[in-house]
């Protein structure tokens, strides 16, 4: 949110994430306000049908890496937006991961610098995960948490206006150059409630 330069602040919702369908939804619901805009959003990994959220400790995170390595798997960052008004909108964007082959010994000097225990999957591909990293496929906004182009859009149908472009702020963020925004704000600009997005796709149905 601060590289769209929107003015916010950060509530923490006493949700348990284990135990509800939609954790955006759940979070959304349990800090909105009336008369003030709200976004929730959460990340989960799929592999193999099965949604992994965030390790409880080191040694599930190990676990986790251990089942990724050398596999694709798709990241899955769910948001839901509140308007002022009290109606909601709620969708989720996908991007594919695909994770080196690690041996035991990588994934656990990776798994003592901390930095997986409070994500999806136990990696950050923004941080020191990036080199357990082979390639990636779609938004990586997505893969770090907030797909930028997306909620950007979804925020304007609630009357927020960011200073900043996402594809602008992105990049730059990153340094990179995004194979990707135009479909992404493509989908963006056809968001509806439900919608599911392959970031890496050209279909913006949803």
């Amino acid at each position: 949110m601060r590289l769209l330069e929107i003015p916010f602040e950060v509530t923490a919702p006493n949700v348990d994430e284990s135990r509800v369908a939609s954790p955006a939804r759940a979070k959304a619901d349990a800090i909105a306000r009336p008369d003030e805009v709200t976004i929730a959003a959460d990340t989960e990994i799929e592999v193999d049908g099965e949604r992994i959220g965030k390790p409880t400790d080191a040694s599930q995170a190990v676990a986790m890496l251990a089942s990724l390595s050398g596999r694709e798997h798709e990241v899955r960052s769910e948001v839901t937006v509140v308007a002022a008004s009290g109606a909601h909108m709620h969708f989720a964007v996908r991007s594919r991961v695909t994770l080196r082959e690690l041996s035991l010994r990588q994934i656990d000097r990776y798994v003592a610098g901390g930095e997986p225990l409070d994500k999806a999957g136990a990696y950050a591909i923004q941080g020191e995960g990036r080199r357990l990293v082979e390639s990636y496929d779609g938004c990586l906004a997505n893969i770090t948490g907030l797909p930028l182009c997306h909620v950007y859009f979804a925020l304007r149908r609630v009357g927020v206006v960011s200073r900043e472009r996402p594809e602008i702020a992105c990049q730059a963020h990153f340094d990179f150059a995004c194979p990707v925004w135009r479909a992404a704000q493509r989908q963006g600009r056809a968001l509806r409630d439900g919608g599911e997005y392959r970031s890496w796709s050209e279909d913006v149905s949803g």
